[in-house]
């Protein structure tokens, strides 16, 4: 059964979903935060961070799909990782920034 804060981290955008992760860092490291409500901002950072890396993965993965070659198969590298395109506008759509996946 998902919580409130579970659908509501699922919800929101990445961004939105990183600013409140930095909001939680900053209202932990101020040294004023209670014990309980630190245990509560760590479990809603916990479920943002699950969010955030599946958010992560997902446009990884469409962003494979997208770079496939004219044939239909996935561009691979020497070390046979597929070619990732880094997400920078200025080089979106002309393809010229391949670089091999760690």
């Amino acid at each position: 059964m998902q919580t409130k804060t579970q659908d509501n981290a699922s919800e929101q955008t990445f961004e939105s979903a990183f600013a409140r992760l930095e909001e939680i860092l900053e209202q932990m490291n101020s040294g004023t935060t209670s014990l309980d409500n630190s245990l509560k901002l760590y479990e809603e950072a916990d479920k943002l961070i699950v969010a955030c890396s599946k958010r992560l993965t997902d446009a990884e993965r469409k962003i494979e799909i997208l770079i496939k070659n004219r044939g239909g198969e996935l561009s691979l590298g020497a070390d046979q990782k597929p070619l990732v395109q880094d997400f920078n506008i200025s080089t979106m759509g002309n393809g010229k920034s391949l670089k091999e996946n760690n």
